[in-house]
């Protein structure tokens, strides 16, 4: 019953509980694409944690680019 209701109600997320979890999504992805990328094995960790910074550093710019031109057009 209660998991029904979850899935009818969902869970009230504030702004920065969604920013955070954008955070191991973007560090998933990150780290799948550099594993199959990669040649050597001991080289993944830090491409992956390059690569991570990179997503996220661009989608917070992307985000905060979007929420600036609202901004203004509003």
């Amino acid at each position: 019953m209660i998991l029904a209701e979850l899935f009818v109600s969902g869970i009230g997320l504030t702004g920065l509980q969604r920013l955070l979890l954008m955070l191991p999504l973007c560090l998933s992805i990150a780290l799948v694409y550099k594993t199959i990328r990669c040649e050597r094995l001991g080289s993944v960790p830090l491409a992956t944690l390059g690569l991570w910074v990179t997503i996220v550093l661009g989608m917070y710019s992307v985000g905060v680019g979007l929420w600036a031109a609202f901004a203004i057009l509003v």
